[in-house]
């Protein structure tokens, strides 16, 4: 009979629920959040970067998101990454400062943002039972 190896159990189910966390975190729902970003990939550098690594994410007021971009030739490249995000947001550029006032949750993306949330959960699910 085999053994069963509790903490290891433990610790997989804990990481598990950590990656469900950063997920439910990167959902867009009608309040800002700086958690949204750090999914976001850019093409700087000759190399795929986070977000996190070219500017700094703020927010100033619930519903406005300010980016703080470190050099400024990467400004562009990041519009380009928060548009092919799959967020829907439309960022304003004012120097090195991007701007995103997020919309209203309409009828539509409540309805596709309980699929993404069903979808992560799904996911958790399935890898706790492989532990």
């Amino acid at each position: 009979m085999e053994e069963i190896d509790l903490t290891d159990i433990k610790r997989r189910m804990d990481n598990s629920l950590e990656v469900l966390k950063t997920e439910f975190s990167g959902l867009r729902t009608g309040r800002a959040s700086a958690n949204m970003f750090e999914t976001i990939n850019v093409n700087a550098y000759g190399q795929v970067m986070k977000l996190r690594d070219l500017a700094t994410v703020s927010i100033p007021e619930a519903k406005l998101v300010s980016i703080q971009v470190w050099d400024a030739g990467n400004v562009s490249l990041i519009e380009k990454g928060i548009h092919e995000s799959g967020l829907n947001l439309n960022p304003q550029t004012e120097g090195s400062i991007i701007r995103i006032i997020m919309p209203e949750l309409n009828e539509e993306r409540r309805i596709e943002l309980a699929k993404t949330a069903s979808k992560y959960a799904e996911k958790f699910k399935n890898s706790c039972k492989k532990c």
